[in-house]
């Protein structure tokens, strides 16, 4: 049998392109050597987003003697925690999978690898036997990245060094918890056991956190979690781990803190060894699958979707770039766009981020103007946020009046983040966007104030 489609990989791009797929008619087949969902659904996105809104209820709880509410004897059960979120991850795995059955895909939960090219199409190696396909979307995803750090390799097989995957489920919370690194994964990770009470510490070599987000927000964020406990050492470069502690030169000094767990938190890798890219001379770049716009490799029929590519790992991402390449398979023409691609730190508060910084934009030679304005402008954020410090920004293009970045400090900035991107895609001046009417109240309404203020 020949297939359509041959997918190889199960997670957001490889099952939603599947999916797509399937549902246009096409014969398509879908192979995950580990968890179909991919590490979003198991070990990322999902798992961590059940276990903060726990620790979000926890900490709203504990502090709500300043809305008017006395708790006694408060604690949060971390076992339960963890059988909450099994329970989600179990619903929702079970869910791709039947969307992927209703769609008619096959799915074959094994390791697969391309063997060659011949008049047929691409052949597929998986549990000893060989597969046709027309066409190939690699989609198998990222790994953590392992710094060359002395006492890493030997931390990892003893436990004392934990990934984002073991983080979420130590079944006994630790002590003492030094992460290392300060972006998404690590702040996320940081929060929850903050929250339910480890003693958290953060190594980070840049002189912030929250990597590419912008300046004065991520300041206001490490300022939250400071108050809260979390000790920061920024501009610190880790230089060992040994026997319960690590090991980091800060300022020319080297110190040490100690630990009873250490999260690696320093970036993904693609997934690009054991699959056979070689064999078709698929071509790579800085250890990523190399695609156009149309998602596309450099070999005719074979298409590359989510972090396998590098360009941007978040797995809203990896559903787009799948959509564009399940289009272009089907012969209707789409690219792949970048610019507005938004990005959120699921800590208490949100950091939502999308487009330029006044950071990346200077850097780019733009010339522009920013607004900021704090988020007590807003009714909404006032009445839920006693004490609450948050900000929204949007950087504006000086020229034509249009927005070309916004970065918002504040709960819920996730959910309305969006709204701004589409500012970004469709080109809309500062004039158009003050006749769009906001619901009032609601925190959105931010960015409405934002641009009266411009």
């Amino acid at each position: 049998m020949i297939y359509d489609l041959i997918v190889i990989g199960g997670g957001p791009a490889g099952y939603l392109a599947a999916e797509r797929a399937g549902q246009a008619g096409l014969n398509v087949i879908c192979f995950e050597k580990s968890s179909v969902g991919g590490v979003c659904l198991n070990e990322g996105c999902i798992p961590t987003k059940t276990m903060l809104y726990s620790a979000k209820l926890y900490d709203g709880v504990a502090n709500g003697e300043r809305y008017g509410i006395t708790s006694t004897g408060l604690s949060i059960d971390h076992g339960k925690v963890l059988a909450r979120k099994n329970k989600v991850v179990r619903m929702l795995v079970s869910g791709v999978k039947t969307a992927l059955k209703s769609s008619n895909v096959v799915l074959v939960e094994a390791e697969a690898v391309i063997t060659e090219k011949n008049h047929q199409g691409y052949i597929v190696s998986a549990n000893g036997s060989a597969y046709t396909g027309k066409r190939v979307l690699i989609a198998t995803g990222s790994s953590p990245a392992i710094p060359p750090v002395p006492g890493i390799s030997q931390g990892l097989e003893a436990g004392f060094v934990i990934t984002s995957k073991e983080a979420l489920n130590i079944a006994v919370p630790p002590g003492k918890l030094v992460v290392i690194g300060g972006g998404i994964i690590g702040l996320e990770m940081a929060a929850y056991y903050n929250s339910i009470g480890t003693d958290v510490t953060v190594i980070e070599m840049l002189d912030h956190i929250g990597g590419e987000n912008d300046i004065d927000l991520v300041k206001i964020l490490q300022k939250n979690y400071e108050k809260k406990g979390i000790k920061f050492y920024l501009s610190s470069k880790v230089t060992e781990i040994g026997n319960d502690e690590v090991v980091f030169e800060k300022d020319g000094q080297s110190q040490k803190v100690s630990a009873d767990k250490v999260l690696l938190s320093v970036g993904r890798r693609p997934n690009i060894s054991g699959i056979g890219i070689e064999n078709i001379n698929i071509l790579t770049e800085r250890g990523a699958i190399i695609t156009d716009e149309k998602m596309q490799t450099n070999q005719p029929g074979v298409y590359a979707a989510g972090d396998v590519t590098g360009k941007s790992m978040l797995a809203h991402t990896a559903y787009r770039e799948a959509e564009v390449a399940v289009n272009n398979m089907l012969g209707k023409k789409d690219v792949m766009q970048y610019t507005a691609i938004p990005s959120v730190i699921y800590t208490n508060p949100e950091l939502a981020s999308v487009g330029e910084t006044e950071a990346t934009a200077r850097a780019k030679g733009m010339d522009i103007d920013t607004v900021k304005i704090s988020m007590r402008y807003s009714g909404r954020y006032l009445a839920e946020n006693e004490g609450g410090d948050g900000m929204a920004k949007l950087i504006l293009d000086r020229e034509s009046k249009t927005v070309l970045g916004a970065q918002v400090l504040a709960n819920y900035s996730s959910e309305f983040i969006v709204a701004c991107g589409t500012f970004i895609e469709r080109g809309l001046t500062v004039d158009e966007i003050k006749k769009i009417v906001f619901p009032h109240p609601t925190v959105s309404e931010i960015i409405r104030d934002a641009i009266f203020q411009y």
